[in-house]
């Protein structure tokens, strides 16, 4: 078989790994308002997979728990990378296509997240300076220009661990 070669565990590229849903609903886009370190920032409902969950269970989480929203993952937009301005962070996100099902408007938002909201794609631009990461309205745009393929090609080959 191949034989492999441990790397050094410092040595090895850990990024942070999140998921995103670009969620559209007549011609408006799901965005939260979200306090990061004390400055109120806009970014699709996003956040970081967790140990044994796959993209599309993440993706679907953390709208829900971000916005209220129940959705309906349609496509598979694209990943990503970015690093911080400052170099502190580096990013692999993957970024899904939904389609709101139902909201919980009862429901409490996760620690941080101030309001959901719907904005058309000029209502977010106009706030970029805002934007958590260039990502926000990126996705928004390649989301625009018709970027999506099938979620079949997002692949999960998940083993239970205690």
């Amino acid at each position: 078989m191949f034989e492999r070669s441990a790397a050094p565990a410092d040595t090895v590229w850990r990024p942070r790994v999140t998921v995103a849903t670009v969620v559209a609903a007549e011609g408006r886009f799901l965005l939260v308002e979200e306090n990061i370190r004390g400055e109120l920032v806009l970014n699709q409902p996003a956040g970081h997979l967790e140990r044994n969950e796959s993209l599309l269970d993440a993706a679907r989480r953390e709208t829900l728990e971000e916005t209220g929203w129940t959705v309906e993952l349609t496509d598979f937009i694209g990943a990503y990378q970015w690093n911080t301005p400052d170099g502190s962070a580096e990013y692999l996100r993957f970024t899904f296509a939904a389609r709101p099902v139902l909201h919980d408007t009862q429901r409490p938002l996760d620690e941080g997240i101030v309001r959901a909201l719907w904005l058309t794609r000029e209502e977010a631009a106009a706030q970029s300076e805002r934007h958590r990461n260039p990502m926000v309205l990126g996705n928004i745009d390649d989301w625009l220009r018709g970027k999506r393929h099938p979620l079949a090609i997002v692949q999960s080959y998940l083993c239970a661990h205690p």
